[in-house]
């Protein structure tokens, strides 16, 4: 498994733009870690810089020890699996099965194996049967899907997803949640950029809030989105989730179950 390390990150995109302002960030292995913030805030920058798209102006980032500067791209995909927020600025194969075996393919998986790591990717986002399908017959939440299924087929140890709900219903969301909780359970580092606040309280372990390209909060859910975070979220302009507010105002704390909230209001 892997380990990730940022430290003093600080990314310019021009002499006037700072989009990362000295970021200091510990991942372990097998963490699930939300971020959220607003736009603009770095998320996605950070990210970026986990498997070499983006490198630092100054500072490091370390995956599993090793300097993200030295290693290219090609050897950071192996590492780390990166989904994109736009799945059409990542699908470009002419079929399903061609574009989710890419991956695994350049990893080395021939034959069964790799027969194996396609089959096993398209059905965890519900998507068996459609291998043959050209990915813009899919609507755009199922291309959505269909790029998670591209990057889970590499089975990576670190899996980063970039507004994996935006654009999905209830089925959607569930589906993302349960490849979330899968690879967690499998030992994977998860790392989910979202401006979900109950998806990121509910899945995550850790949420890390970011603002003007630093870390401004960082805790598990229950702190992150308790009553005493709430000025520091506001200042942000994030707001806790719905369930965090009646939660503190009927007792249960910040990260109620449905079952406690109901519970709660049918004896109130």
């Amino acid at each position: 498994m892997v380990d990730l390390s940022v430290a003093a990150l600080v990314y310019d995109y021009d002499s006037r733009v700072r989009a990362l302002d000295g970021v200091d960030l510990q991942i372990a292995s097998g963490e699930r870690v939300a971020l959220v913030g607003q736009n603009g805030s770095g998320k996605t920058t950070l990210v970026r810089h986990l498997n070499g798209l983006l490198r630092p102006s100054s500072g490091r980032v370390l995956v599993d020890g090793v300097d993200a500067a030295s290693l290219t791209v090609a050897q950071l995909a192996r590492r780390v699996g990166l989904v994109f927020q736009d799945p059409d600025r990542q699908i470009f194969a002419a079929s399903v099965g061609s574009e989710i075996e890419f991956g695994p393919r350049n990893l080395g998986l021939r034959g069964g194996q790799l027969n194996e790591a396609v089959d096993w990717a398209l059905s965890a986002v519900d998507l068996a049967g459609e291998a043959k399908t050209n990915p813009y017959d899919l609507g755009a939440a199922r291309r959505k899907l269909l790029a998670l299924a591209s990057v889970l087929a590499m089975r990576t140890p670190v899996l980063v997803l970039d507004e994996p709900t935006t654009g999905q219903d209830l089925r959607g969301v569930e589906l993302v949640r349960s490849v979330i909780e899968a690879s967690a359970s499998a030992g994977r580092t998860v790392i989910g950029i979202t401006h979900d606040m109950r998806f990121a309280a509910e899945v995550f372990a850790r949420v890390v809030v970011m603002h003007a390209g630093r870390v401004v909060l960082d805790g598990p859910p229950e702190a992150v989105f308790a009553a005493s975070s709430w000025d520091a979220l506001r200042a942000t302009y994030l707001e806790p989730p719905l369930a965090a507010v009646v939660g503190e105002r009927l007792g249960l704390g910040s990260t109620p179950t449905d079952e406690g909230l109901v519970y709660a209001i049918s004896s109130s």
